[in-house]
This record gives structure tokens, C-alpha cells and sequence, in this order.
């Protein structure tokens, strides 16, 4: 699993993603030596660790618990177990955002690797049929938090196939297909679906494959 990327021009809970990891990490020493599924936390530690007081605590804990970081314990209300969510902003990455000239330039490597996957992923049951950016990609903005890419797949024609050897199966050629483009930039955020319109509005198509002509 990729870690996650947090930027720093952006709020996350509220917070500067810096101070936000640095908050975690207080979290985490209180419970150092503890295996993740039972490491827990009272919310006056966590007021404490995260510098607030009772009222914006009581948002903080809420906002966590809505997320996914924090899991209330019913036969303890005041205690909260840490899950692998919390891990994950405890250990996240924290970069630049991303500037959209940077974002057009990896669209360009996202095209030039479609076309290597059509033409020498013979073992590949799946051809990649288009490429859209959607999402922040289609804002106005310089600078971009991450940038979603929907990759519609196919089914390989049958000159495009391996003619001796075992073929993978579609969900190993899917999940292939995605690793190989979020190998090209932590930014890039994959959506993998068989036909353009499931992708949300709006997108815009960088790559389509040539139609077959026969």
C-alpha cells in the first residue's frame, strides 16, 4: 500500500498537515510497544496531544471518528481505538502540492505507458481503451493536492494476445494495469472502470486507442 501524501498548502481537520503528523506521533508514543488492533486513547489525551481544549476536542474526536481514525469503544466512552487510518496520517508524507505543469507532464508518461501496455502486455487479458484526468485536474487551479485519472479497460483483441502461455486474469491484469500507473507519481490517483461515462463529470480524454480496423 502506497503511503498516503498529505500537502502542505491544504487543511486537514483543520490543522497544518505538519502540526497534524507531529500530533499523531504524541499519540503514538503513549501507546509505543502496543500491536496496532489494540492500541487506544483516552480523549483527554488526545485533547492534550493535539493542543485543544474541551469544545474543539469534542470536534476533533467526532472528525477523526466520522473519518475512520478513531473507533469509540462502547463499554468506555472516553476511550477511542486507534485504526489503521490513524496510522496512516501518523506516517504520511507531506510534499509540495503539485504544480498543473508538472500534472500535464505525467499525463504525457500516463499516455506514452498506455501505449506500452496495449502493445507488449500480450500476457495481459485487458487493453486500456482511454485515459481522463477528472476531478481537481479539471479545476482552475496552479497547483493541485492530487491528480485522478480514470483508465478505461477492454478486453485484449486477439492479436494483441499472447499465443502461447498462460494469460493472467482480469482482476490480476486490472490491478497491473493501476500499480503500473501510480508507480509514475504518488500524485496520481487511479480509477479503473469498462466504460468512459462511469467516470465522474467532468473528465477529459488525454489518450484513446486507435479503433480496430478489420
Amino acid at each position: 500500500m502506497k503511503p498516503l501524501t498529505l500537502v502542505t498548502h491544504r487543511k486537514y481537520f483543520g490543522m497544518d498537515p505538519l502540526y497534524l503528523r507531529a500530533a499523531t506521533d504524541r499519540v503514538l508514543a503513549r501507546v509505543a510497544g502496543l500491536p496496532p488492533g489494540r492500541a487506544q486513547i483516552n480523549a483527554r489525551c488526545l485533547r492534550k496531544d493535539f493542543g485543544t481544549d474541551t469544545v474543539m476536542g469534542q470536534k476533533l474526536v467526532a472528525g477523526f471518528v466520522a473519518e475512520g481514525l478513531l473507533e469509540p469503544r462502547t463499554d468506555a466512552p472516553e476511550d477511542y481505538r486507534l485504526t489503521e487510518r490513524f496510522y496512516e496520517f501518523a506516517y504520511a508524507r507531506v510534499v509540495e502540492p503539485l504544480p498543473r505543469s508538472r500534472a500535464k507532464a505525467l499525463l504525457g508518461k500516463a499516455c506514452d505507458l498506455a501505449i506500452r501496455i496495449n502493445a507488449e502486455w500480450s500476457r495481459n487479458p485487458l487493453e486500456i481503451e482511454a485515459l481522463a484526468p477528472f476531478g481537481h485536474y479539471m479545476s482552475r487551479d496552479h497547483h493541485l493536492d492530487e491528480l485522478p485519472l480514470g483508465i478505461v479497460v477492454c478486453a485484449r483483441t486477439p492479436s494483441h494476445r499472447a499465443r502461447w502461455g498462460r494469460l493472467a486474469t482480469k482482476s490480476q491484469g486490472a490491478a497491473e494495469i493501476r500499480a503500473a500507473f501510480c508507480d509514475l507519481s504518488s500524485f496520481i490517483k487511479v480509477r479503473t472502470v469498462n466504460d468512459l461515462q462511469m467516470l465522474p463529470r467532468p473528465f477529459a480524454v488525454v489518450f484513446q486507442q486507435d479503433p480496430v480496423v478489420g
